[in-house]
């Protein structure tokens, strides 16, 4: 523990340490009010899902300086909480954790990847959020005409994804001392 002056102890030699769960408590409040911002933001009601992606910055930061099982309880906590704080929790759940699952298994598997980009690895996830809502609403709704609606989303999420990255990557030059 003393060779490792400035890091948080990694999760497999202390799973619960004070710093840890202080981390994860900011970053799933940031992500819950960077949620209720954008829900706030209109962007374009003709193509329903479009939204800017902003607490998954949070959620990339969580990919890179966390563990993979820490991301994913964010992740839950994220979908869990915002849905009952802004709305239909049944419904708007179950299109939560679609998306949410295939973008953060996508994120995870392409960040481990040497020599990928953080903003690459954010569009992926931003696409992909789509694809699984998407694929959800089909099962749901079982109407296939919700696929012309991908094309839009798809765009969405590259531009969205890229954005996002850009500022997921520019905080994490600044923050990489502290890799848990």
């Amino acid at each position: 523990d003393r060779a490792i002056p400035r890091r948080i102890r990694p999760m497999n030699k202390k799973r619960f340490n004070t710093k840890r769960v202080a981390l994860c408590g900011l970053l799933l409040s940031m992500m819950l009010v960077l949620g209720w911002v954008e829900h706030m933001i209109p962007l374009n009601a003709s193509i329903p899902g479009i939204k800017l992606g902003l607490s998954n910055g949070v959620l990339i930061f969580a990919v890179y300086m966390l563990d993979i099982p820490t991301s994913f309880v964010l992740m839950a906590l994220k979908v869990v909480l915002s849905c009952a704080f802004l709305g239909n929790p049944a419904s708007m759940m179950i299109y939560g954790f679609a998306g949410g699952i295939l973008s953060l298994t996508g994120m995870v598997l392409l960040s481990r990847v040497k020599g990928m980009h953080t903003v690459t690895v954010s569009i992926v996830g931003g696409v992909m959020h789509h694809v699984g809502q998407i694929l959800m609403a089909l099962l749901v709704v079982n109407t296939a005409g919700l696929l012309s609606f991908l094309p839009f989303l798809m765009i969405g999420g590259l531009v969205f994804g890229a954005i996002t990255g850009v500022c997921a990557d520019r905080v994490m030059k600044y923050m990489r001392h502290m890799r848990l």
